[in-house]
């Protein structure tokens, strides 16, 4: 009999008021035959009641931890808002993990959190003690739910952890320049690359950065715009890990002094994968930056990149112009190249007006801007509040001062708390934030009697144009994303009229 029917104390020794037969009945999830038929069946075959009511189809899975949670007076865990620590996951092994159906969470102080399916298994947690030298505080989990957050959260750690090891009792300094060419595909440094591109493809990254520093291998993945530790490495794979990079990039791995740029083209579960490798010289031996692009990835429509409806009517009308050129600007990173074909030159500025005089600071004259540009269009990107664990907060005082400065009058805001489905980020996606400014009559005038860049900039709001701050205010009050966002991205300096 399991420790789940036969132990009588709940938490810590607690006796639950009544057993869970009779918490079942009472929430009408069992019949009274049902659950004699089942209590002969654990009798019989000394197996768990909840499991053999599971095998018999009586109850399902999250009705039955809602009942135990209730019997034993532990708290359920969301696994799709809880966070998985990696300092937790150090201290049990993936393998011990799944022989027990247990994920450790999170660790506080010399406490451990740890998901079970049997919040009764008092001897499971004296082992577990023993094993971690923490207290453990049980929280209660679905099996199905614990059996997906174990593939999930060990995945990358235990398959390169376990890579490392060989590559370590392998390793031999003096072969470390062998040909490359000739390393088996099951080779460690081989899964373990393979491991790295195929974990950042999953977690949305853009890009992998593999960084070597002065005693570890720091491997990061920008999810969003934004860089996260993946993984720290030894040291010693270093080389045979950039090196297997620059192979698949069809790059010369003899040359590490000068950078390199490559491609490599793969299949990540299915989904075809081009990426582009670059290489460059650090202090601590070669960087590689690994750009993930995949093929299968639709084109999206202007609707939905995030311009306001007043804006995409105008650079529409841009659009359809049977002549001229137009200009999409802004910084590294802002998504550029995210229009397609409809593009027919990029600029980096930092808003509408100041690539106007980008022009005229490559000597170009001011008559010849204003006859072969119609429009310009600067953008930036904003993370996008995750639709799945938003909810409303209260911004800082700093927030709010700066908010209510470029004439923003909302008083709800929004924002993710983090959860399973945007890695515990708070932000899935990006949305772009635009400032569309077409090349008016008006304008083209201030142009060539060389008027000063504010001055251009002001008329071109009296005709309509929204400023980026103004539209990075409309991205906040629609709830989409958060003002520090539009503070670290929309960084250009505006008066109050913005």
């Amino acid at each position: 009999m399991s420790a789940v029917e036969r132990q009588p104390g709940g938490r810590f020794g607690m006796r639950p008021v009544k057993r869970l037969g009779e918490l079942l009945l009472e929430n009408g999830l069992l019949t009274a035959e049902q659950l004699e038929a089942a209590l002969a069946v654990q009798r019989r075959e000394r197996r768990p009641l909840g499991q053999v009511l599971l095998a018999q189809g009586l109850v399902d899975e999250k009705a039955l931890a809602g009942v135990l949670s209730l019997h034993f007076d532990v708290p359920q865990i969301d696994f799709a808002k809880a966070r998985v620590e990696k300092e937790a996951l150090a201290l049990i092994s993936e393998s011990y993990a799944r022989e027990h159906t247990i994920l450790p969470i999170r660790v506080d102080k010399d406490e451990l959190e740890v998901a079970t399916v049997d919040p009764g298994d008092l001897a499971l947690f004296a082992e577990l003690k023993v094993l971690t030298r923490k207290r453990i505080k049980p929280v209660l989990g679905v099996k199905s739910q614990i059996d997906l957050a174990i593939t999930q959260s060990y995945k990358l750690r235990t398959g390169v952890d376990r890579h490392v090891r060989s590559f370590e009792e392998t390793y031999r300094p003096t072969l470390a320049n062998r040909r490359l060419a000739e390393v088996k595909q099951d080779a460690p440094v081989v899964q373990i690359v393979d491991l790295i591109i195929a974990q950042g493809a999953e977690e949305r990254a853009s890009d992998i950065h593999i960084e070597p520093q002065q005693d570890h291998l720091r491997i990061r993945f920008r999810i969003d715009g934004v860089l996260h530790d993946a993984t720290k490495l030894p040291a010693t794979l270093a080389a045979p890990i950039i090196s297997r990079v620059k192979l698949l990039a069809n790059l010369d791995i003899v040359d590490r002094r000068h950078s390199q740029d490559g491609q490599i083209q793969t299949t990540v579960d299915g989904r075809p994968l081009d990426i582009r490798v670059g290489t460059i010289e650090t202090i601590w031996g070669e960087k590689a930056v690994l750009r993930l692009l995949e093929r299968s990835r639709s084109i999206l429509r202007l609707d939905t990149l995030g311009f306001s409806p007043a804006t995409l009517k105008m650079f529409r009308g841009l659009v359809q112009s049977p002549y001229g050129m137009i200009l999409v600007t802004g910084p590294t990173g802002s998504g550029k190249t995210l229009t397609g074909h409809l593009v027919l030159s990029s600029l980096h500025a930092t808003d509408a007006v100041g690539a106007i005089y980008r022009f005229l600071e490559m000597g170009i004259e001011s008559f010849m801007v204003t006859s072969a540009v119609i429009g310009v269009l600067a953008q930036r990107l904003v993370r996008r509040n995750c639709p799945d664990c938003t909810t409303v907060y209260e911004p800082s005082t700093e927030e709010l001062e700066f908010y209510r400065a470029v004439g923003g009058q909302g008083i709800i805001f929004h924002r993710g708390t983090g959860c399973a489905h945007c890695v515990h980020t708070g932000f899935r996606g990006r949305i772009g934030v635009f400032e569309v400014l077409p090349m008016t009559d008006g304008l083209k005038r201030l142009l060539v009697r060389e008027a000063p860049h504010e001055e251009l900039r002001q008329q071109a709001i009296r005709e309509g144009m929204t400023t980026l701050r103004s539209a990075g205010v409309a991205r906040i009050d629609e709830g989409l994303t958060t003002i520090a966002e539009v503070i670290r991205s929309v960084h250009v300096s505006e008066g109050n009229n913005a």
